[in-house]
């Protein structure tokens, strides 16, 4: 049996801190705005539930706001955890009562069939001061980059007014770049969404949570390094026994040695790279940077198969064990 490490090597915070200009502007621009809305939406990616949220919304933004968490990309996930998920949310932090699981990419998605009809229950139950008399409702859209806010909109408006989206779509971190205006999603009752650039904390807690939101996309891969990200996958990977890896990149059994899963990668892939020699002649070699976006790539579409980033602190609050909050 091979000997995997129990605890992934300390990482520089730096290398994982990822704050640029827009997000500070960004979360002033939502708190100005916040006199016109009347429930906040919060989006998250679903593999990690529990890492990596931007603790600043829940009291600069969402505050007395009725607030929806809405648990993004559960495709990727197994159904199974989506009861233990909520469960170990509503024990913890005081977190919205009003959990959803959507998928963005199935209109027949439960979640989002619900959504909306819950937010104006919400919001025809909340005290709306200063909106009462508006039959309008607008909602905010929030939550930290690439977790599928702005996927979440054209799909909502695509669903309700059948129209295309109006809100820009990237699969890099950081496409919102301003509170955009108002897009209408709904004619009656008037219902318009706000989206808003993706915003992280401006320190990330520890090394886990920023390779855990560098995993699924929320912080850029180039600025953390795309071998550093794969070395923490193939380390949760063994420490899940998801060892489905093994056939997929070529290796002969499980390993605990990046370079050597990255090098078989890249083989068995036959993704070579020329390189020169000191005397001048040129050899080629195996591309393990490749190899590293490739074995990513596998992981963020499934290939894999459904992985839940945060199953170890779902297991331990099942066992009665106190974790450290992220």
């Amino acid at each position: 049996m091979n000997n995997f490490r129990t605890t992934f090597p300390f990482v520089s915070r730096e290398l994982l801190n990822w704050f640029p200009g827009h997000m500070g502007k960004g979360m002033k621009q939502m708190q100005q705005k916040l006199k016109q809305i009347d429930c906040v939406i919060e989006v998250h990616d679903a593999r990690i539930p529990l890492t990596g949220r931007n603790t600043e919304f829940k009291h600069t933004i969402s505050g007395i706001k009725p607030h929806i968490l809405v648990l993004n990309k559960s495709d990727l996930i197994e159904k199974q955890f989506e009861s233990k998920i909520i469960d170990r949310l509503q024990q913890e932090n005081h977190d919205p009562a009003h959990v959803l699981f959507t998928n963005c990419k199935s209109q027949s998605c439960r979640g989002l069939r619900k959504l909306m009809p819950l937010a104006q229950d919400l919001i025809n139950n909340s005290d709306r001061y200063n909106r009462s008399s508006q039959r309008e409702f607008c909602i905010m859209i929030i939550g930290v980059p690439n977790v599928g806010k702005s996927s979440l909109i054209n799909v909502l408006r695509n669903r309700h007014l059948n129209k295309k989206g109006a809100s820009q779509v990237g699969a890099v971190a950081g496409v919102t770049r301003s509170v955009l205006n108002r897009i209408k999603i709904c004619e009656d009752p008037p219902i318009y969404l706000l989206d808003t650039p993706g915003i992280l904390e401006p320190n990330i807690a520890d090394t886990e949570t920023g390779l855990r939101l560098a995993l699924v996309s929320c912080l850029q891969d180039h600025l953390v390094g795309e071998e550093l990200i794969a070395d923490y996958l193939l380390f949760l990977l063994n420490k899940q026994q998801n060892f489905r890896y093994v056939k997929l990149m070529g290796l002969h059994e499980p390993t605990d040695s990046i370079a050597n899963a990255l090098m078989s990668n890249a083989i068995h892939l036959n993704k070579m790279i020329r390189t020169k020699q000191l005397d001048g002649t040129s050899v080629l070699r195996p591309d393990i940077n490749l190899a590293a976006k490739l074995m990513l790539k596998s992981f963020r579409t499934g290939a894999f198969g459904k992985i839940l980033l945060d199953e170890d602190k779902i297991r331990c609050h099942e066992n009665g064990i106190k974790l450290k909050q992220y």
